[in-house]
């Protein structure tokens, strides 16, 4: 028996926000649940996935096909997203500066090194490539604007994590760890090395972490003096990218990158303020 909506909306404790808009939240909810490769889903499917109750996401799902946020298909009775969360995703790049400032600089690196280079930032447990470039080599990731890498295995990810506040991170990595779970000790250590690596020669790596035949170096950007945390990575196939081109070439060479990104952003952070 699917639990009533009066029940669902009941606060959870005394301390729930009071400013949070539950029905807001579970709309959002609804957005998120459609993964790469998934064009259809119905109410049902959604309700599992979101853990909402049926009833509402009946609702939920009429009032985003009204809004252009999802489309309907009739024939199917199921869901897909709509033209309005393209628009917000291309209203949300067009306006970050930095991706206009680090893109010739990215491009320019992966073309000198036949790697996958890139910009991304943080969404829950992973990071969204916001901005990437690709080399001419045949042994080169393919990955694209929207690609999700997971924070705790992949090198942006941890270069991400080396650039927040020690309060920040530690917040981070508490929920990291309700989210993975079992798998938190072995990932927690690999983050702890990176931190390590970070300190030692101001990038991190990922060597057949994420992936067994992908390799990265990555850094953190740190934009207005820590209010926002971005990353950039250079990435390939493991065969090539050993431990000692990542330390000593690639690695250096990004944190180049790195400076020249910010050397340029720093006229437009002081014009803002």
């Amino acid at each position: 028996m699917e639990p009533t909506d009066a029940a669902a909306d009941e606060p959870q404790s005394p301390e729930k926000d009071r400013n949070f808009v539950t029905a807001l939240a579970r709309g959002l909810e609804l957005l998120r649940a459609f993964g790469t490769g998934e064009e259809y889903l119905g109410n049902a499917e959604l309700s599992n996935r979101t853990h909402i109750p049926r009833p509402t996401v009946s609702r939920l799902t009429y009032t985003l096909t009204q809004l252009g946020y999802l489309q309907h298909n009739r024939h199917l009775e199921k869901y897909r997203l709509g033209p309005g969360v393209l628009a917000l995703g291309y209203r949300f790049l067009a306006n970050m500066g930095i991706r206009e400032i680090a893109r010739p600089h990215l491009q320019h690196f992966a073309d000198a090194t036949d790697c996958n280079v890139s910009l991304g930032g943080a969404d829950r447990s992973d990071m969204v490539y916001l901005e990437t470039c690709h080399g001419h080599g045949p042994l080169i990731i393919r990955l694209d604007v929207g690609s999700r890498l997971p924070i705790a295995t992949s090198a942006i990810g941890r270069a991400w994590l080396c650039g927040l506040s020690d309060e920040r991170r530690q917040q981070v990595m508490q929920e990291l760890a309700a989210f993975h779970g079992s798998d938190w000790p072995r990932l927690h250590a690999g983050i702890e090395q990176s931190l390590r690596d970070y300190a030692e020669y101001g990038f991190c790596l990922s060597e057949q972490d994420w992936q067994r035949d992908i390799s990265a170096v990555a850094m953190p950007l740190i934009l207005e003096d820590g209010a926002e945390v971005m990353a950039i990575n250079c990435g390939g196939s493991s065969l090539r990218l050993d431990h000692d081109r990542l330390v000593n070439n690639l690695g250096p060479r990004l944190k180049e990158v790195a400076a020249k990104i910010m050397q340029e952003l720093a006229p437009k952070y002081r014009a803002s303020r």
